[in-house]
């Protein structure tokens, strides 16, 4: 999508940074130009790849190295989870699921692999829910490598559902290769591809989601602890999955929730253990202490307005379906830059509840705001008299921008 151009797209855009800034008591402006300051970030952390958000409004509280790839480890078993709860939601898998314990998962996953094992028995057979809590919990190779197996034929198959469902997620910059996190050439995530997969886990499953909060899991009397530093600190932490490479360090994508807020975190590639727990939590206090919300719209209230082409109407009202609310700095007088986005006009017929763009608000160049916006209603196609004034319109348009065009090649 791209920025609205033209003078009645521009004066919606004024119209809703009017109403905002009056909600809010700060400078506020829209404009289709990034601001020109430079945002220094209050908080400084050793991980090089690290993102926090607010999981309600997708606000963007610190990031840093954020989309630069790196091999996720064994924080791709979030994305092999994902497939497995899809699978039960569709009815494909039940708690009554058995998967084999093969001999290649025993030997690639099992205790003489080297990695996080669930220590199932070679050729035994492993019920759904003890196998989601050996890669869950315990991070037992041996346990993704089967349920991959168990899923599409064989780990191959499987990591194309893995990548089929990053697609269909809106991960843009992460392909998996495998079920574990093992090494692979072309297996990369980024921080916040990471961030999304973990609000997706906690918004579309939020009761399997919970299995993520258990501390410890034993399995063929073998007693593992959950491997999620931040559970054992008292800060609101319910999930959700640790990796570890020696080529991408320590890595954690973590959430927490206090007063029912919740933030979603990813670091990555810090050198010890002990460095990922602290600065985890570092991060998620922070965020808890220095922000504080403001909300601006409900759920379902006109935040701008997209105009249409060849419809019985000029103009249809744009929503979210969350409420709009802001994190801001606390004491932070910074001007704030919100912008509707869209790819317009929209050609009718217009569908209701149709995503067409988004809500951008920015401070310096941080994002703190990136929703979609959905037509509140449906607006059919005009009559042909009115199809043909907007065609003529557009024509003349059409042609203004290439003149522009023209103009600005030769200056």
């Amino acid at each position: 999508m791209t920025a609205t151009t033209g003078a009645g797209r521009a004066l919606t855009r004024r119209a809703a940074a009017l109403a905002l800034a009056a909600l809010l008591g700060t400078s506020l402006a829209v404009t289709d130009a990034r601001a020109q300051a430079t945002q220094t970030p209050a908080f400084q952390t050793l991980a090089p790849h690290a993102i926090l958000i607010d999981a309600d409004t997708g606000a963007i509280l610190f990031e840093k190295g954020a989309d630069e790839p790196f091999s996720p480890a064994s924080m791709a078993k979030l994305m092999t989870v994902e497939v497995l709860f899809d699978e039960m939601r569709k009815g494909k898998l039940g708690p009554d699921t058995e998967f084999t314990i093969s001999e290649n998962a025993w030997r690639r996953g099992g205790a003489g692999g080297g990695g996080s094992s669930m220590f199932a028995q070679l050729n035994s057979k492993v019920k759904l829910p003890d196998l989601l809590r050996g890669i869950i919990v315990q991070s037992g190779n041996d346990a993704a490598i089967a349920a991959a197996e168990g899923v599409a034929g064989t780990e191959d198959n499987f990591s194309q559902i893995m990548n089929r469902h990053a697609k269909e997620i809106g991960l843009e910059r992460s392909t998996f290769r495998n079920a574990t996190g093992y090494s692979a050439p072309d297996q990369k995530v980024t921080a916040r591809d990471l961030s999304k997969l973990a609000i997706h886990l906690i918004e579309t499953y939020p009761e399997n989601y919970k299995l993520f909060s258990e501390r410890e899991f034993t399995w063929n009397k073998i007693r593992q602890q959950n491997r999620n530093p931040l559970l054992t600190l008292d800060i609101g932490a319910d999930g959700l999955k640790t990796g570890y490479l020696e080529e991408s360090g320590y890595g954690l994508t973590g959430s927490a929730v206090q007063n029912g807020q919740r933030l979603v975190l990813v670091v990555s590639g810090l050198k010890t253990a002990r460095d990922r727990a602290a600065e985890s939590r570092k991060l998620i206090e922070w965020g808890f202490r220095a922000f504080e919300a403001r909300q601006i719209f409900n759920a379902g209230e006109t935040v701008a307005e997209a105009e249409t082409f060849g419809a019985e109407k000029g103009r249809v009202p744009l929503v979210t379906k969350k409420p709009v609310r802001l994190m801001l700095p606390r004491g932070n007088s910074d001007r704030l830059v919100a912008r509707a986005v869209y790819q317009g006009p929209l050609t009718a017929p217009v569908e209701e509840g149709r995503e067409v763009g988004r809500l951008k608000v920015t401070r310096g160049e941080q994002v703190v705001l990136d929703m979609p916006l959905y037509t509140a209603e449906a607006v059919p196609a005009g009559t042909m008299t009115q199809r043909a004034l907007d065609a003529a319109l557009e024509v003349g348009t059409g042609w203004f921008r290439q003149a522009l065009s023209r103009i600005t090649s030769k200056s």
